[in-house]
């Protein structure tokens, strides 16, 4: 897409296109501003996109592709994505965790059939997750965003959510469940956070998603999460905003006039293209943003579907491969020892049992991941295949084609992935609520008219948007103190003499 702009001045110029740089343009361009999104490549969607990368007619998600946030979040929840094309899939189920002796653990949509697969500790799970799923809009709509006042409408009910939240992640799966597959398939829905499961607040990761698998479900658009990106930015298009393709933004002071710049970008593109904005106690702050490890990704054409040793396996639009919860821990702990992990933990996703536009009629895709430390140029091919093979065994005889990306090649992809990093940071207690900087309203920079609108602010990764919407509110008020000048200085009433 690439289309030339209709003006040379703007109310907001958003520089990025991923899911949280369009949120913040659509916000604005909802009050009726003119707004223009710049893109260094030639398509759009930062880390919200798919493409034929293994074969023809297999299409693969770039990066992101199970979407519970999406469908939790309060601002896609505001937009009609079902007029401007997606689709959603709900696969028959959710999550499947397979374990060595042949069966799996599943989440399911009803927390009592989930409790099911989880033998002695069903009672315990219900008991776990029933009142955050009873309560999920209010925590959600809570914690995807900045620390503000409107946090603390519901106290009591926040507070329940919180002490579970801060634990680690190991601390209370041991605590809550006595079988390994109930332990196992928190520490999975955990390792999402990339952060060692024996630290806090790694089991709000685990909560969440098992939360919101419950309460909205985990599903993904038919086509492709490319499908998601089309859609906001045909909105945005209606609403009157612009896209531009194919512009590297390499200074901020090579952009066209605009009263405010938000930008999809980490601490890190922004000290390069914003040095001469910002002050420099801020740019100490942003030099000391840590970010995490890595991923290894791997798209895998398939001649059949995954031959799954536990039945739920094959009929789980996810599945976490990495067995126990001393095993998936084991493996983590060694990431951030900037370790290899011979048997690693794989994140898994099988859309095109689902959705046949993935592949070929009787072709199916695989999209895979594990973490590996920041910055790996290692090759770890071999170990998810064995990782899937242990439970699937023929899993590789139905191999067609491949294709790999290690960390440096996924920053090399999208450079907001710095060393692999495809959280925008490292998401502990010092960079939960508080990212990039410690600061009341952390989208600000000590240039009033720039924001940064990333990941790399609260509430971070994840395709919701809400760090976009979030950053544009703040340049909204910036943009209405603007207005108000101006109008107060050409109303006669208001002078003075």
């Amino acid at each position: 897409m690439s289309m030339a702009t209709r003006s040379s001045s703007y109310d907001a110029i958003v520089v990025g296109s991923g899911p949280n740089g369009l949120a913040a343009a659509i916000t604005i361009a909802r009050t009726g501003r003119s707004v223009l999104v710049l893109e260094a490549k030639e398509t759009i969607g930062g880390g919200c996109r798919s493409d034929a990368i293994t074969l023809p007619g297999f299409t693969h998600d770039i990066c992101s592709a199970i979407h519970p946030l999406a469908l939790a979040s309060a601002f896609f929840r505001s937009l009609p994505l079902e007029r401007y094309g997606v689709e959603w899939i709900h696969p028959t189920i959710p999550l499947a965790h397979p374990l060595d002796n042949g069966i799996a653990a599943i989440l399911d949509r009803s927390i009592e059939t989930t409790g099911k697969s989880l033998g002695r500790d069903s009672t315990n799970y219900k008991r776990l997750m029933q009142p955050l799923v009873e309560n999920w809009q209010i925590i959600i709509d809570t914690i995807q965003g900045p620390l503000r006042p409107d946090m603390m409408l519901h106290p009591f009910k926040m507070a329940q959510f919180g002490l579970l939240a801060s634990r680690s992640s190991s601390g209370l799966a041991r605590s809550h469940f006595k079988g390994s597959a109930a332990r196992a398939i928190f520490a999975g829905m955990s390792a999402h956070a990339m952060l060692p499961l024996e630290s806090s607040p790694s089991a709000a990761a685990g909560l969440v998603l098992g939360m919101l698998a419950h309460a909205v479900g985990w599903p993904f658009p038919r086509g492709g999460s490319q499908k998601i990106i089309d859609a906001l930015s045909a909105y945005l298009i209606d609403l009157g905003g612009e896209i531009v393709t194919g512009v590297e933004v390499k200074s901020l002071d090579a952009l066209p006039p605009a009263q405010v710049i938000l930008c999809d970008v980490t601490p890190r593109q922004l000290l390069r293209i914003a040095d001469s904005r910002l002050s420099g106690s801020y740019k100490r702050q942003l030099q000391h943003y840590r970010y995490g490890p890595g991923i290894f990704k791997l798209d895998i054409a398939l001649d059949g579907p995954i031959p799954w040793t536990a039945e739920a396996c094959r009929h789980a639009g996810t599945v976490h491969v990495g067995g126990t919860l001393s095993e998936i821990a084991a493996a983590e702990r060694a990431v951030w020892k900037g370790e290899h992990p011979e048997r690693p933990f794989v994140l898994l996703a099988q859309q095109s049992l689902f959705d046949d536009a993935r592949a070929p009629e009787g072709k199916h895709t695989v999209w895979a991941y594990c973490h590996v430390p920041s910055g790996s140029q290692f090759d770890m091919t071999e170990r998810i295949e064995a990782q899937i093979e242990r439970f699937a065994p023929g899993f590789r005889d139905r191999i067609l084609g491949s294709h790999t990306a290690n960390a440096v090649e996924i920053e090399q992809y999208n450079p907001n992935y710095v060393g692999g990093d495809i959280n925008g940071g490292i998401q502990d207690f010092l960079q939960l609520f508080t990212r990039p900087t410690l600061q009341f309203t952390p989208y600000a920079t000590p240039d009033k008219s720039l924001y940064i609108c990333s990941s790399s602010t609260p509430p971070g990764g994840g395709v919701h948007g809400m760090c976009g919407y979030f950053a544009a509110r703040t340049a909204l008020q910036y943009l209405g103190t603007l207005s108000g000048a101006r109008m107060a200085h050409s109303n006669p009433a208001t002078r003075k003499g």
